[in-house]
Parts: structure tokens; C-alpha cells; sequence
């Protein structure tokens, strides 16, 4: 399949603000069936970018705003290639659990066993564990499809109930939240049990019409989990659609958790208040995509807006140092 991708992000500042640094993860890789054919970045204001790839191999750009602006746009056309994968086996055996734990041995793997600030376990995720029967009964792979389909009928998809950054407890004590909660909460199951995993940001195409049981958002990127199984490799689960990541799932970004792979990320000189606004389509390539249409508003939370701030002043800070050299 074949799949065309515009992801326009915009910000406005509620008065000028000026040296606009800002990195984007938004470039699909070509990796294992995935191969991205066409990638463009239109900004506005227009300036130079800069492209690098991070420690997990994700391609990063970067840009500089050193003039006064009161929005900022950013435009992404993709076109997104996705081979048929192969079915995957109904199990992988009880011996499956001794080449995870020989696997993971080596320091390929460590960053995706250890917790982070998001994936922190905690009294009521222990509780949710014993619920699913999240340990190492059954063998690697039937262990993480019965986590992935217990988060899928153990919670409610509740749009804005939580942030991208909230701790998991607060999906856990609602019951309820979004595809990043999910998949905070998969993570955390499956690093208990020694299983490397990572978070996965990306695109879900939607079908339409009566096949289409997805309940993720058709207007936002998507999130997802993806297990590392010898010999089978990196293995997608989606827990906010019960299902493995297949043909439909188009890979952005990996990291740890969602910290490590968000679309936009920075900072700016200035006094303003920001307002962060995102629309997105995904459609079958052969497809002329529709007008765009109106972009959702996400507001920052106290919590990334504090995270800005902070690495604006160490920015700053920096920035004063070279000068004095």
C-alpha cells in the first residue's frame, strides 16, 4: 500500500517572539517494510533547515527563526510506501523466554528495559498487571497480545482527558485516556517482564466506512508499541485498536517513551503565551487528498511549558558562554 501523509502544525504567540529554534521528528524512516518515497517541509516563515539522524535512527530537522514572528507554520507531505508483512505465529514457545533473556544480555537493548519519568511503574500499574496476568506464564508473544487487548478492554478512549506528558497513574486511576497513555502503560508491562520495547509515533490509516473499528483520533498522529521477540525482531502492537502494528501503521519515530519522539520540539525569545494547533490526513495514495481541514487546538500544559522555558534559559545560558570566549 501506498499512502500520502500532510501534517500541518501551527503555533501562535500571543505577541513577537523571535529566535525560534525548533527540532522535528516527523520524517518517515525506510526500514524494514516501510520505505518513504516523497518527504517536503514547507515553513512559514521560510528559513534554512538542517537534517541529522539521533541515536535510534531517527531523521531530525532543525531550524532557526531569528526574526520577529507571531505564527509559525509547518507543513509535512509524505508518501509512505508499506510492503504485506508476514503473519506472524501463534506462539513462540517457552523457550521464547530464554532468547529474550540471552538477548538482553547485551547493551544493544538496555535504554528499552529501564524506566523513564513516563514508564516509572507504580502501585496502581501493579494492580493492572495482576488484572491481565502480565507475567511470564505463556510464552513471549501470547504474553504480549493478551497485554495488548487487556489496556484495549481494561480503559475507555477518552480524547483530552489526559497530556502527552501526564504520568501513567493518571490514565490508571481513570480508566480512560489516549493512545499515548496506552502505550506509556504497554511499555511499563512489558520492561517489567524483561522484554525490550520501545514507543513508536507515527500515522494510522483509518478505513472507512463499516470495516473500520479503530477508536484512535483520524486528525492526529498515532502511537504504538513495538516489542523485540528473537528471531522475530521489533513486533508492533497497537493497545488503543487491539491489534499488532501492520500494513496500516506508518512508522515516524522510536524512543524510550513519547519524551524521545515528540513531532515538534523547542523553544523561542520572547513574552508570549503559545497556542499549538495540528491537522492530519492519511489517505490511500491514489486518492486526491481533500481541503484541509480545520486544525485542532492542543494548548501546552503547565508542564511543557515549563520544560520550554527551561531549555530556552539553558539555551541562553550557552549562548552568553560562546560569546565571552
Amino acid at each position: 500500500m501506498q499512502y500520502r501523509v500532510r501534517h500541518n502544525t501551527r503555533f501562535r504567540y500571543s505577541s513577537p517572539v523571535s529566535e525560534s529554534v525548533m527540532k522535528l521528528r516527523m520524517c518517515p524512516p525506510d526500514q524494514g517494510t516501510q520505505r518513504c518515497l516523497e518527504f517536503k517541509i514547507t515553513l512559514e516563515p521560510s528559513v534554512p533547515l538542517n537534517t541529522y539522524l539521533d541515536h535510534s535512527e531517527n531523521r531530525i530537522h532543525l531550524f532557526d527563526i531569528p526574526t520577529y514572528h507571531r505564527q509559525l507554520d509547518i507543513l509535512i507531505e509524505s508518501l509512505v510506501a508499506i510492503d504485506p508483512m508476514p503473519p506472524l505465529p501463534e506462539s513462540l514457545g517457552m523457550d521464547g523466554w530464554a532468547a529474550v533473556d540471552e538477548a538482553t544480555r547485551t547493551e544493544d537493548f538496555w535504554e528499552f528495559l529501564l524506566p523513564t519519568p513516563l514508564t516509572e511503574p507504580t502501585p496502581l500499574l501493579r494492580t493492572l498487571a495482576e488484572e491481565l496476568g502480565a507475567d511470564r506464564g505463556q510464552d513471549p508473544l501470547s504474553v504480549l497480545r493478551r497485554i495488548n487487548t487487556g489496556i484495549y478492554h481494561s480503559f475507555q478512549y477518552t480524547p483530552d482527558s489526559t497530556q502527552v506528558d501526564s504520568p501513567i497513574d493518571h490514565a490508571l486511576a481513570q480508566r480512560q485516556g489516549v493512545c499515548q497513555d496506552f502505550t506509556h502503560i504497554m511499555l511499563t508491562l512489558v520492561r517489567s517482564l524483561g522484554i525490550p520495547c520501545r514507543y513508536v509515533s507515527g500515522y494510522l490509516f483509518h478505513r472507512t466506512g463499516g470495516e473500520s473499528q479503530d477508536r484512535s483520533a483520524v486528525d492526529a498522529m498515532h502511537a504504538w508499541v513495538e516489542a523485540y521477540l528473537p528471531p522475530l525482531g521489533w513486533v508492533g502492537f497497537d493497545p488503543t485498536n487491539n491489534m499488532p502494528a501492520r500494513e496500516r501503521h506508518i512508522r515516524v519515530a522510536v524512543g524510550r517513551d513519547y519524551v524521545d519522539v515528540a513531532p515538534t520540539r523547542g523553544v523561542f525569545k520572547g513574552k508570549a503565551e503559545s497556542e499549538l494547533s495540528v491537522a492530519v490526513q492519511v489517505y490511500e495514495a491514489n486518492i486526491v487528498l481533500p481541503p484541509e481541514p480545520l486544525h485542532k487546538v492542543m494548548p501546552f500544559s503547565p508542564q511543557a511549558v515549563a520544560v520550554m522555558e527551561a531549555e530556552w534559559e539553558a539555551l541562553l545560558h550557552q549562548q552568553q558562554q560562546q560569546q565571552q570566549q
